[in-house]
């Protein structure tokens, strides 16, 4: 039986990790790759200390103090930590995850504060991995002492990995040390430690676990227009030119020189911009000053019934019809005088990008595109998919798009069956949805988002946000990816792209519509596929357009996530307003 004890027990052991960063905006692998080259190693030694252990084990973040130091050549040498915390399995978004936070705030050699934010995922991945998920720390500096929940807002400076070393992790084993006034209560304490850590580590690596279920509720109404207050809405229509009808909404405050025109991604909507949860873009917007907004529901919107069929559309298509005949409409609207701007997303924002390098739309003041523009990269899992994922739909389970909402239809059908097979597969979630979606768009658990950063209600609607697709924009983007990550045409021989270029960055020197390339850190979709096509950019129009990596972010989060108002959006609004003279 546990020895008891009047007095609160402390219990301490010491952590040393080493690795490398790299300065700049980049995913913390890429960090790590640059600065292991360039030889800007990082390193911290550390004193967990926990002055209560009962209270440490009983709180479910386990948070306790971190005390020592960094050494690095880029924060100036050795420098002591002014205030750290440490937090041990840590719940985080998912329901099959946890997490280790280190969060070190310092000064660097001139006085200038940092923060140094660690993170530890834990997760049963395919393979032994327990022990990678508990050495490799995840590790971005901010420019101030940050708070955890600003730093989706905060300034990046640096980015990488740091590793226990075999022979660091055996020396840290032997640096447990516990308060108790006796022998037997400090062997008590190590005991308790061991268990509290061997049996979290159990829960993430241990058998697999069935998560129950819960029933759809639709708390918001499909297609809900709630969430913009203070604006006149009204619905205009186009044709494109191969013979499509597309709708765009307007949320009109007053009169606007500076014109904002928001594009969705692939089976999303312009639902995705006026979500009523929370303080959604176009209210952001309409706040800020500009105070005449569009959305577009383009042939890729859920609100078009276009992608519930078995079509041969690429972003070809998006890029020569859909794009310009909105434009044409908003133009028509607001007048010659008037600065339009672009807010995209995913593949809406690969389609804008190609529209303007591809020269089919003029105009345009500035553009904004999320999670991807003309340089598409995917994992190796996700290659795979795009390799056999559209025969095996079309020609083996003999659909005609794929769908996230299948697990919510009545009776049996493939579809159906497919759904519950992938739900199988994923324990991060209850929401089937959500489930289909990271089938539909990539590899990860999830892959769409960080569920940390969603409403819960927005979690529970996924299948209201994100709809059916036909499988041929994966034949596109395949081949995108094949051409080293380059937007490229689907079909060159094909005479109604003629006017479209065979590869889109081939005029990139000519184009002078700044752009702004956002995406995730986290981004599990299209990865740093915005960092690279923001260094190739620079290469051939040096400082026209910018990046912004948002740290602690997914993919869609950027534009849904509950935070994205405070996190996100004022990086947005910062840009439209250098742009609207």
């Amino acid at each position: 039986m546990p020895e008891q004890h009047s007095a609160p027990v402390g219990f301490r052991f010491t952590e040393e990790m080493k690795g490398f960063i790299s300065p700049g905006q980049h995913t913390c692998q890429q960090g790590y790759d640059e600065g292991k080259a360039q030889g800007l190693a990082l390193m911290f030694h550390l004193t967990i200390a926990m002055e209560d252990l009962d209270a440490f084990i009983a709180d479910p973040d386990h948070q306790g103090k971190a005390i020592g130091y960094l050494y690095g050549s880029y924060i100036g040498g050795q420098r002591p930590v002014l205030a750290g915390e440490f937090n041990l399995f840590a719940n985080s978004g998912d329901a099959d995850r946890k997490t280790m936070l280190y969060r070190l705030h310092f000064e660097n050699a001139a006085g200038e504060p940092l923060t140094l934010s660690g993170r530890k995922d834990i997760r049963n991945d395919f393979g032994f991995d327990a022990w990678s998920d508990t050495t490799t720390l995840y590790v971005n500096i901010y420019a101030g002492h940050v708070r955890a929940e600003a730093e989706g807002a905060a300034t990046l400076l640096a980015s990488g990995i740091l590793h226990i070393a075999v022979h660091d992790f055996l020396h840290q084993l032997t640096t447990f040390r516990a308060d108790a006034p006796t022998l037997s209560g400090k062997v008590d304490a190590i005991q308790r430690f061991g268990r509290l850590f061997m049996g979290k580590l159990w829960e993430t690596h241990g058998l697999p676990r069935r998560h129950g279920r819960e029933p759809r509720i639709r708390t918001i109404p499909l297609h809900s227009l709630e969430g913009v207050k203070g604006a006149e809405v009204s619905t205009h229509y186009a044709s494109t030119g191969d013979g499509l009808g597309i709708s765009l909404l307007r949320f009109k405050r007053a009169p606007c020189k500076d014109v904002v025109l928001l594009v969705p991604g692939l089976t999303a909507s312009s639902d995705m911009f006026i979500m009523p949860e929370h303080r959604n873009l176009t209210q952001v917007l309409l706040d800020e000053g500009f105070t005449d907004v569009w959305t577009l529901d383009g042939r890729i919107s859920k609100r078009q019934p276009y992608n519930h069929t078995r079509h041969r559309f690429t972003v070809d298509d998006v890029a020569l019809y859909d794009n310009p005949a909105a434009l044409e409409v908003v133009r028509r609207a607001v007048g010659p005088e008037a600065r339009i701007h672009i807010i995209s997303h995913c593949l809406g924002a690969l389609s804008v990008a190609m529209s303007l390098f591809g020269k089919a739309i003029q105009g345009v003041r500035s553009v904004i595109v999320n999670g991807v523009a003309l340089t598409p990269k995917v994992g190796t899992f996700a290659k795979a998919k795009l390799a056999v994922g559209p025969f095996l739909a079309e020609s083996v389970l003999g659909v005609d798009y794929l769908n996230p909402e299948w697990n919510q239809q009545a009776g049996i059908s493939p579809g159906k069956l497919l759904a519950k097979g992938v739900s199988f597969m994923h324990r991060e979630c209850d929401v089937p949805e959500c489930h289909m979606t990271s089938f539909m768009w990539g590899y990860g658990y999830p892959v769409l988002f960080r569920h940390e950063n969603l409403h819960e209600i927005t979690h529970r609607r996924t299948g209201d946000l994100f709809g059916g697709s036909g499988v041929h924009y994966y034949r596109h983007i395949r081949k995108m990816v094949g051409a080293n990550n380059t937007a490229v045409k689907f079909d060159p021989k094909d005479v109604r792209y003629r006017h479209l270029p065979d590869n889109y960055l081939q005029d990139a020197a000519d184009i002078t519509t700044p752009m702004l390339l956002v995406t995730g850190q986290e981004n599990a979709l299209f990865l740093d596929s915005n960092v690279l096509c923001h260094e190739r950019l620079e290469l051939v129009a040096p400082g026209r357009h910018q990046l912004a990596v948002i740290p602690g972010y997914g993919h869609a989060d950027v534009i849904i996530g509950k935070n994205a108002a405070q996190d996100v959006f004022p990086r947005f609004v910062e840009f439209l307003k250098q742009n609207a003279h």
